[in-house]
């Protein structure tokens, strides 16, 4: 057990008493030591050990390999939770790599454990090497200094890597003396997987020239880890809008004059509040810099997994593809409409005539028959508060409603007239006076 003495002094700083400890298993060498291990310490640590298999639906063997992994389990009376995710339909459906998709399907498993509360932490396998060959990586695809610094020992308050500064060769020295029996994975020699081309034919040459060159990486990458988080300390995101829910985050414009690094790092951490962590690279952060200095309003970039960036007058909005217009209309009366990935309209008789903010209150007996909630379409018209008719787009152009918006706002209209739009403005047809007894109110609910 002397072998591992790192692991448990790295697991005391990583997991607290009573906590649940989900151990990522695939069966293979790395993770099948890992399992046992912390099983084994699972009581001086007072913390629960769980396993957690994942099938990725890749390779023949997959079937066999989880079997092996749940009947390790039932003879070391460790409970295993056996999922299968389709690799292939992820990948399809989201335009990614095989390899991407497998990750993307994983980790989505492991963030739906923590969810649910079955498990408090996801301990993952990841030694040396993995951590040479992920700094290594990131940077022959362009990372700056945070990308450089590699996996951390714990990230996102959830993933710990309580292996990262033991050696292959110490797990292999662990396998032999616990006789422990383990996986080999076939796809691990195909080397048309970025990794396992990394692994396999890049490595062994770097190790034939520089004998203690994968210590040497993964110290270059905490020294980067050191300097990036002293930088990151600098970071201020007080202005930044976050809409986690919608996946949308706002960043100020005028937040792009500050020092490079300090701008890279504010974009890095707009992506991750709202849970976008991979795929984005240093060329990414450079076309929204450039957007954000150069680019008009409306102006828009594509960046990978279905991300845009886009000029929203003062700011840089970034956001997931937005879905196509809803085409349902709703007749006009008291109610909630659910309206997907918008929220809930809400339509209710007024109390009162008083100014609320986030309300819109109209007189409704002005309405002509037949109105319907519905989404804008061409030509429509609209007589703004205090007189004078315009296109609808002309007059959400002069409030300042984003483009990717205005397609999925709620209206109130009849023919090509609009009435009511939710959230934004009534028209001075529908305006309420001395008179009105008919009050309607409306509240666009995005929280619902």
């Amino acid at each position: 057990m002397e072998i591992f003495k790192k692991v448990a002094n790295n697991m005391k700083t990583l997991v607290k008493p009573g906590e649940i400890v989900g151990v990522a298993c695939s069966g293979g060498r790395d993770s099948i030591s890992l399992l046992h291990y912390l099983n084994s310490i699972k009581e001086d640590l007072d913390i629960e050990v769980v396993c957690i298999n994942i099938n990725h639906s890749i390779r023949d063997n997959s079937d066999r390999d989880s079997r092996f992994v749940v009947d390790f389990c039932q003879e070391n009376r460790i409970r295993c939770y056996k999922f299968v995710i389709d690799s292939y339909n992820i990948a399809r459906t989201r335009h990614l790599t095989l390899e991407q998709a497998a990750r993307e399907g994983r980790y989505e498993m492991f963030r739906t454990l923590i969810r649910k509360g079955l498990v408090d932490k996801i301990a993952l396998g990841h030694h040396i090497s993995d951590q040479a060959e992920t700094v290594l990586m990131h940077i022959l695809r362009g990372a700056g200094l945070s990308g450089a610094s590699g996996m951390a020992m714990s990230s996102e308050g959830i993933f710990i890597r309580p292996m990262l500064n033991i050696s292959r060769q110490e797990i292999n020295e662990y396998i032999i003396e616990n006789d422990l029996n383990y996986v080999e994975d076939e796809t691990n020699a195909d080397s048309t997987y970025t990794r396992n081309f990394l692994r396999n034919e890049i490595m062994p040459k770097l190790e034939e020239k520089f004998p203690n060159c994968q210590e040497n990486i993964a110290n270059f990458g905490n020294i980067c880890r050191k300097d990036d988080e002293y930088i990151e300390s600098l970071v201020t995101l007080d202005a930044v809008i976050v809409d986690k829910e919608n996946k949308i985050v706002k960043l100020p414009r005028n937040y792009f004059v500050y020092p490079e690094p300090i701008v890279n790092r504010m974009i890095r951490k707009a992506f991750n509040s709202i849970d976008i962590y991979a795929d984005i690279e240093s060329k990414h952060i450079e076309m929204i810099k450039a957007l954000a200095k150069m680019g008009e309003n409306g102006s828009k970039i594509s960046l990978p997994n279905k991300i845009f960036a886009i000029c929203e007058y003062d700011y840089i909005t970034i956001y997931k593809k937005v879905p196509k217009v809803n085409t349902q209309t709703w007749v006009f009366k008291s109610g909630r409409i659910k309206i997907d990935g918008l929220g809930t309209l809400i339509v209710r008789k007024a109390k009162n005539n008083e100014v609320e903010e986030g309300v819109l209150k109209f007189d409704a007996s002005k309405l002509p028959k037949g109105v319907l909630w519905r989404f804008r379409k061409d030509g429509d018209i609209f007589e703004k508060f205090g007189g004078g008719t315009k296109k609808l787009k002309s007059y959400l152009v002069n409030k300042k409603v984003p483009a990717r918006l205005r397609d999925n706002i709620p209206l109130l209209a009849s023919d090509n007239e609009v009435f009511v739009i939710a959230g934004v403005e009534i028209s001075e047809k529908v305006r309420i006076d001395e008179n009105s007894k008919n009050i309607y109110e409306v509240v666009l609910n995005k929280n619902e």
